[in-house]
């Protein structure tokens, strides 16, 4: 087990829970989240985002796809005082969510390029790996982002320079957002925050 901080919270990642890092640590900095807001966060993992929402008052569903995840996760809202604003599911994506429309959602997705004979099948390759043009989950992820958005509705996620940001923000115009877009170079990579919000 690894204890990760962030802003002196201290986070219990376990083994197979992928760690928080430069990608979490920009959308936590980004984090705008209101008293009463209905937040979804996708892929929650040790779930540092959703707890830093339901801080800030949202009333929160966090998902993920590993269930050692989700008891890791757990184990930190009660820990932070939250787990009563935190409702956890298992589940792909917005499969655990069929019906249901956010205020926000949030999401660190896998988005590193990875070809298919260097995967080796395991739930933190899963974490960060998205196929080999790391777009994989990415794409999915944006053609069914606007049925679970309320009018007005915001997303805040993050992205690779080595998976096409320019398509996705191509995706998201397309859709009917309204985009701002900040990058934060990495020594191999760029790093891109994606803040968008529908406008209709």
């Amino acid at each position: 087990m690894t204890l990760v901080y962030y802003r002196g919270k201290g986070f219990e990642v376990r083994p197979s829970v992928y760690e928080p890092a430069e990608d979490t640590f920009l959308l936590a900095d980004n984090l705008d989240v209101y008293p009463g807001e209905k937040v979804l966060e996708l892929g929650t993992g040790c779930g540092l985002l959703a707890i830093l929402a339901a801080e800030a008052g949202g009333r929160v569903v966090a998902t993920d796809i590993n269930p050692i995840a989700l008891e890791c996760a757990r184990t930190n809202a009660v820990a932070h005082e939250v787990l009563d604003l935190v409702d956890f599911r298992f589940g792909d994506l917005f499969e655990p969510v069929v019906d249901e429309r956010f205020d926000l959602v949030i999401f660190n997705p896998p988005y590193l390029p990875v070809q298919p004979e260097e995967v080796l099948g395991t739930m933190l390759d899963r974490a960060w790996g998205a196929g080999p043009e790391g777009r994989e989950v990415i794409d999915r992820f944006l053609s069914r982002l606007p049925n679970h958005l309320v009018s007005k509705g915001r997303a805040l996620f993050v992205q690779s320079s080595l998976s096409n940001a320019a398509k996705t923000l191509r995706a998201l115009q397309a859709r009917g957002f309204q985009v701002d877009v900040i990058g934060k170079k990495l020594p191999f990579e760029e790093l891109f925050l994606f803040k968008a919000k529908l406008m209709f």
